[in-house]
């Protein structure tokens, strides 16, 4: 699964709230030198510290540029963290532990940089923007939710896990910690933690030894 990219999906919206779709300018190049300063200012500074001049300045590009791909700032910040995401995470690896454990490592990998900072402020901004809300469901989230799924899936078929097992309610425990931390910084998101993430969602979803 291809992430999706920074128009694509997200359109803009004329004055007189009519969608205007935005085409891709030829050079991707800038595409990948916009996410590396978005992702630098998120890591040093936060998500409030992310504006279109400021990554437009530190690219050397104009802000034009930068919104003829990003309709707003947090289109482009949305973008950016979940480029760092990475696409579908669960690889078929033939056991249900490993491709789990490899799910939650990019969710290790994204929670314990910039997403970690990043997160407040993009929850605030989707609970305020339905469409951008809609982006991150449908093409990020739902995807990598998919491929979780299929995981499971394919454990129910070697008949690894209990055939009546809850399978949306496993993916939100497989998730949940690491929003719940990223939000809150109760706990620190550490690989250990993804270990035993991946050990309680097993004791729970696998058959019982007879």
């Amino acid at each position: 699964m291809r992430l999706p990219n920074s128009h694509s999906h997200i359109s803009a919206r004329s004055g007189d709230g009519r969608t205007a779709q935005r085409g891709r300018p030829r050079d991707e190049n800038i595409d990948t030198q916009v996410v590396s300063a978005v992702l630098q200012v998120l890591r040093t500074h936060g998500y409030r510290a992310v504006t279109i001049e400021r990554i437009a300045r530190k690219v050397g590009t104009a802000r034009t540029t930068i919104y003829r791909r990003w309709p707003s700032k947090r289109h482009l910040v949305a973008y950016a963290v979940l480029s760092e995401m990475g696409a579908s995470p669960a690889a078929d690896t033939g056991a249900l532990r490993e491709d789990l454990e490899a799910a939650v490592r990019t969710l290790l990998r994204a929670f314990g940089g910039p997403m970690k900072r990043a997160l407040a402020g993009l929850v605030t901004d989707m609970a305020q923007d339905p469409e951008l809300a809609t982006v991150i469901r449908q093409d990020v989230l739902a995807a990598r939710r998919k491929s979780m799924h299929e995981a499971l899936q394919r454990a129910k078929a070697r008949q690894e896990i209990r055939d009546d097992l809850d399978t949306e309610l496993v993916l939100d425990m497989l998730t949940g910690p690491f929003y719940y931390r990223a939000l809150f910084g109760h706990a620190p998101i550490t690989a250990r933690m993804t270990r035993e993430v991946v050990d309680y969602v097993l004791r729970i979803a696998q058959k019982p030894s007879r």
